[in-house]
C-alpha cells in the first residue's frame, strides 16, 4: 500500500492540512488551482457581498462546471482517437494488401525476365544458325532449342 501523504497548503488565505496518496506536489497543484479560482470570483463586482455560504457555492460550481467541460472534452478526445486508431488501422490494412500486390508483382517480372531471356537466348541462335549455311535441318521448328513446358 502506498504511503498517505500529508501536507500544509494555503487556500483562500487560510493554511490548511492536505492528506492523501498522490504526491505533495499534486496537492499543492491542487490548492493552487482552488486559489485561482478564488482569486477570479473575488474580481467580479459584487462577490465581497454576498454571504460566505453563497461564496462557497460559487466556487463549488465554477469547479463542477471546469470538472464536467474537462469531462466533456476527454470524452470527445477519446472518441477522436478511437476514430484515428481506426483509420490507421484501415491504412495498415491498405499497406498489407500493397505490400502482397507489389511482392506478386515483381515475382511476375521476375518470371516475365527468365522468359524474355529464354526467348532472346532463341533469337541469337536461330540467327547464329541462320548466319551458318548448310546447318541444321532447314526446318526451324526442328532447329529450335528444347523448350520443356514453356509451350
Amino acid at each position: 500500500m502506498e504511503k498517505k501523504n500529508v501536507t500544509e497548503v494555503v487556500i483562500g488565505g487560510k493554511i490548511y492540512k492536505l492528506g492523501g496518496y498522490e504526491s505533495e506536489d499534486y496537492l499543492h497543484q491542487v490548492a493552487s488551482y482552488l486559489n485561482n479560482r478564488i482569486t477570479e470570483l473575488r474580481s467580479l463586482e459584487g462577490y465581497h457581498r454576498l454571504p460566505s455560504a453563497q461564496k462557497s457555492l460559487m466556487l463549488d460550481l465554477n469547479t463542477a462546471d471546469d470538472y464536467f467541460k474537462a469531462k466533456k472534452q476527454v470524452e470527445r478526445l477519446e472518441a477522436d482517437l478511437s476514430q484515428k486508431d481506426r483509420e490507421l488501422y484501415e491504412i495498415r490494412h491498405e499497406l498489407v494488401s500493397a505490400e502482397v500486390k507489389l511482392e506478386e508483382s515483381q515475382k511476375q517480372i521476375t518470371s516475365l525476365k527468365e522468359e524474355t531471356d529464354d526467348y532472346l537466348k532463341r533469337i541469337a541462335l536461330l540467327e547464329a544458325r541462320l548466319s551458318r549455311p548448310g546447318e541444321g535441318t532447314g526446318n526451324l521448328a526442328q532447329d529450335l532449342p528444347d523448350q520443356k513446358g514453356k509451350e
